[in-house]
């Protein structure tokens, strides 16, 4: 699946996007983090306050509970502010 990462997230991990396989254990959007997060410093820097990130799949805003099967995109992001 392709993962994207936006704002701060992009710029710890060090790449806009990549194409990943995680394991079969890995099923929902907090198991994906928590797997990111072990693939190395510069993303156990970006993913370090897994609470705070945000996650869209296919272009939704999901939940760190939402299952990932079948997703084509998954994207990471920092809480937005507008003004």
């Amino acid at each position: 699946m392709k993962v994207k990462y936006f704002a701060w997230v992009r710029e710890r991990v060090g790449k806009a996007e990549e194409t990943v396989e995680p394991p079969a254990s890995v099923r929902t959007v907090g198991d994906l983090i928590a797997w990111l997060s072990k693939q190395g410093e510069t993303y156990a820097h970006a993913f370090e306050t897994p609470r705070v990130i945000r996650a869209a799949i296919d272009h939704a805003h999901v939940k760190p509970d939402a299952m990932i099967a079948g997703a084509r995109e998954i994207a990471f992001f920092p809480p937005m502010t507008g003004g």
